[in-house]
């Protein structure tokens, strides 16, 4: 009996998916349970659990897009397990000559599975005129993934001899080009941060940090912390700490608009910035001022290595009340960062750079980082937007005032 597996309903707004990855093959055999291929939403990126065990036939590429509820693959599940996969046998006499046949057929299997581009790959190949054996695959078991397949050149020799032929421009030139269809999560940035730009009044506000303080406590007790708390002590949690003690002295920045209302939060549910492969996220720190600096430490950990690896759910990415993004970690000195709705204000960190400043007087060189507040100017005053990132700069040059919380 052929059990057709559905795309399952992943979230309240999310239609379609695309296929990202099949990490089973058409024609293997799948145990029940087991991943089969992974989604990807405008949101999050998802497992598709096989849910019977039987031979897998696909009913869709990598790269398509399929609508909730749709068709994605069967499961033949009148199949039988092949012989490989079955309790090793005692050897016999009777099946000892059987064995050496078995043990080829394994392994001709794997020299396939290890060399198969995916649908959407072999496309991408023979454009560029490249042969799959040419290869090397990444994805499971060898297979020549989708990305395998565009980063793929041709051969040196047929390089060479193309070249050869060619007696137009340098080898050094270069006028090629290539299309990729967007990401379902590229879409919804782009969509977003249009919206954000289009329907509120954004301003940005700046102001600069003097680091040392921060940086003297952390060369002081690194060592300490991480033997505690057995995690690193980095600028965010000072960061966050910051952020949530201005909040609760000016609840504008940490309310959103809700039609004619505006909602204020008694909590500081803090959104971080992630740079992902395959796009910007922004998970969640939930309460995030009733946590130590370990807590938030061990959180912003955790989240960022799920976003690097693509595992994020809707929930950790859902409901934040302030964000707070870091471009220093590119090298970025100063940007105006785009708010992230519904929320109404976002926290831009920078680089740190030693500058001349005036201490006491005195011309002194001290590591300084630019900040920058860009919030929604329809419920956030000037007065209040200046006087929240006074405050944020105030707490961090004395950062013994994060724990008296003064």
């Amino acid at each position: 009996m052929a059990l057709e597996i559905k795309v399952p309903t992943v979230g309240e707004s999310i239609t379609e998916v695309t296929v990202a990855q099949w990490l089973k093959s058409d024609g293997d055999y799948v145990e029940m349970d087991e991943v089969i291929c992974e989604l990807e939403s405008d949101k999050a990126t998802f497992e598709l659990n096989a849910e019977a065990a039987g031979i897998l036939k696909t009913m869709a590429a990598e790269g398509d897009t399929i609508e909730i509820g749709s068709v994605i693959c069967s499961i033949d599940t009148d199949a039988s397990a092949p012989a490989a996969s079955a309790p090793a046998a005692k050897e016999s006499p009777a099946n000892k000559d059987t064995a050496p046949v078995a043990k080829s057929e394994t392994s001709s299997n794997s020299n396939y599975a290890s060399g198969t581009p995916s649908p959407a790959a072999q496309k991408i190949l023979s454009e560029k005129g490249i042969d799959a054996s040419n290869v090397n695959g990444s994805g499971k078991d060898g297979r020549i993934t989708k990305e395998d397949a565009m980063n793929a050149k041709a051969p040196a020799a047929q390089t060479a001899e193309s070249t050869s032929s060619e007696s137009s421009a340098p080898a050094f030139f270069s006028r090629e080009m290539h299309s990729e269809k967007m990401s379902n999560l590229r879409k919804t940035v782009a969509k977003r941060l249009v919206a954000a730009k289009n329907e509120t009044a954004m301003l940005t506000t700046f102001n600069e940090v003097d680091m040392k303080p921060i940086m003297d406590i952390r060369k002081k007790y690194k060592d300490a912390f991480k033997e505690k708390h057995e995690i690193g002590l980095g600028f965010m949690s000072f960061f966050t700490k910051a952020v949530c003690e201005a909040l609760k002295e000016y609840p504008s920045v940490n309310s959103y608009i809700n039609g004619e209302n505006v909602e204020y939060h008694d909590y500081c549910d803090i959104s971080i910035a992630v740079s992902a492969p395959k796009g910007l996220v922004v998970p969640v720190i939930r309460n995030a001022e009733s946590l130590s600096l370990a807590d938030i430490e061990k959180e912003v950990s955790r989240l960022a290595g799920k976003a690097r690896n693509n595992k994020l759910s809707i929930e950790e990415m859902s409901g934040g009340t302030f964000t707070i993004t870091n471009g220093g970690v590119f090298g970025s000195m100063m940007s105006t960062p785009i708010i992230n709705p519904p929320q109404s204000a976002i926290l831009g960190m920078h680089n740190i750079v030693e500058r001349p400043v005036v201490v006491n007087g005195e011309i002194v060189a001290r590591p300084m980082m630019y900040i920058a507040l860009s919030y929604d100017h329809r419920i956030i005053d000037g007065r209040e937007s200046v006087s929240f990132l006074v405050k944020v700069k105030q707490l961090l040059e004395d950062p013994i005032r994060l724990m008296l919380g003064v």
